[in-house]
């Protein structure tokens, strides 16, 4: 399934790998409530990413399939693409998954739509929208930051948003909660790979769990991610 497309023009390409709690048909045996929880996307996500294109005039690709269903931020061969498990909770439907025709009908035609607009718009700066949880349901350290940066091993952007957002008086993740070098499939693929610079936006959900939420970040974000952009592509000055 590709991803829904914001139209859009400019250097900034906009990705929402996790925009979706939808499991398009795919029976996986769980209480339907757990596709309000975390494990099935990431909480606020869709609508940040719609605010900042909104605000950047810049396209945008949103994921509509769960990731309950598969994870579009892994590699194909990598163990938790299609998960047996998630933050505790069984996915018993994923046990006898047929892994290749999950990747053929959601992953492949994801990443094939990413690579078209990458060719077409040829961006300078991609910036990757996520969400995470204050603290895991399973255990482990309590998340302080509102807001992290991902990044692997191009830092040329993440480098430039860490210090604006700091200059603003934030406190930043960086390469938390979780590290960039570890799960970083769609940007290594079409940012590092294209030799793009590029950058995981990772907001802590409860920071955009409302409109407001969503509307401040929105305003927070997207003049970081035009000074972003200038800094990795000096000229670029004067595209957005």
């Amino acid at each position: 399934m590709p991803p829904r497309v914001i139209a859009g023009a400019g250097l900034i390409l906009l990705l929402c790998d996790h925009a979706s709690n939808d499991p398009q048909g795919v029976a996986l045996g769980i209480d339907p409530a757990l596709f309000a929880k975390h494990i099935a996307y990431d909480i606020g996500t869709a609508a940040l990413t719609e605010a900042l294109a909104a605000r950047l005039g810049s396209p945008a690709l949103l994921a509509q399939v769960s990731r309950l269903v598969i994870d579009l931020n892994r590699q194909v061969d990598h163990p938790g693409l299609i998960p047996l498990a998630s933050d505790g909770h069984a996915i018993p439907g994923n046990g006898g998954a047929d892994r290749w025709s999950r990747i053929a009908a959601f992953h492949a035609p994801y990443h094939a739509a990413i690579a078209a607009q990458i060719a077409c718009q040829r961006p300078r700066l991609i910036a990757a929208i996520h969400s995470f949880t204050p603290a895991l349901e399973t255990g482990g350290a309590p998340r302080p930051w509102p807001i992290g940066i991902l990044y692997n091993r191009d830092a040329r952007a993440a480098r430039a948003a860490i210090a604006l957002l700091q200059a603003q008086g934030h406190l930043v993740g960086d390469n938390e909660p979780y590290s960039g070098r570890l799960l970083n499939a769609t940007l290594n693929r079409h940012g590092e790979g294209q030799g793009i610079a590029s950058l995981s936006i990772e907001l802590r959900n409860s920071e955009i769990g409302t409109d407001e939420g969503v509307s401040a970040w929105a305003d927070r974000l997207a003049p970081v991610l035009r000074a972003v952009l200038q800094a990795v592509a000096p000229d670029a000055v004067g595209a957005l």
